[in-house]
């Protein structure tokens, strides 16, 4: 025991407590939230960390609570998956804290609040197939809170710009019967209803009808 106090007081500058994560952020994309922080270090001991949350209820109705993260409770990562807690576009705040056996470490807290509607949201992934002459489109699953607004043409007649949207992704859709020997371009953009955001569209791909 003694020389686990003298351990600590030689990494905290004369104070008994393990310092508190650093360097904490929230980085989500496509509506996946993770927080990352910075390892607390110290020699030959195992640190673990623990995760809580607070949302505009617990804030304002619940006498500003926190919630533990169950999945990030002990934790050795510095990483913390929020998805499944991060359920309302409301403002949330988070923190973390480095526990050594009886030891705890000061609340690390995130600067500011974060709102899922902040989520970076990426093109989706997209293959424009020519099957004979169908116009098929394959789409990367994003997850169960995307949909796909999907606009199709034929080269040359941009004008005439044809809309399908997507409210899931389970296999090839088809979109048109083409012409044959003519080409078609296709490009899609994801749309979460949750949110009420679009991505940007993805890059056009075309392809030609046999014939």
């Amino acid at each position: 025991i003694l020389l686990f106090s003298f351990l600590l007081l030689g990494i905290s500058g004369g104070d008994a407590l393990l310092p508190a994560p650093q360097s904490i952020s929230i980085v989500s994309t496509n509506m996946k939230h993770f927080l990352t922080w910075s390892p607390v270090i110290v020699q030959g001991a195992t640190v673990r960390y623990s995760v809580e949350f607070q949302g505009e209820y617990e804030r304002e109705y619940a006498n500003g609570s926190w919630i533990p993260i169950s999945e990030c409770s002990l934790t050795t990562a510095t990483i913390c998956n929020l998805t499944e807690d991060i359920s309302a576009s409301v403002a949330y705040k988070l923190r973390v804290r480095a526990e050594l056996g009886a030891t705890r470490s000061q609340w690390g807290t995130t600067k500011g609040f974060f709102n899922r509607a902040m989520t970076s949201l990426t093109p989706p992934l997209l293959r424009a197939v020519a099957d004979g002459h169908h116009l098929l489109v394959e789409l990367a699953d994003m997850g169960p809170s995307f949909q796909f607004r999907v606009l199709y043409w034929r080269k040359g007649q941009e004008s005439r710009v044809q809309q399908k949207v997507l409210k899931e992704v389970s296999s090839v859709v088809h979109l048109d019967t083409m012409e044959a020997g003519a080409e078609y371009c296709v490009k899609a953009q994801a749309h979460v209803q949750a949110i009420n955001r679009s991505s940007s569209f993805s890059p056009t791909q075309c392809v030609r009808a046999q014939g």
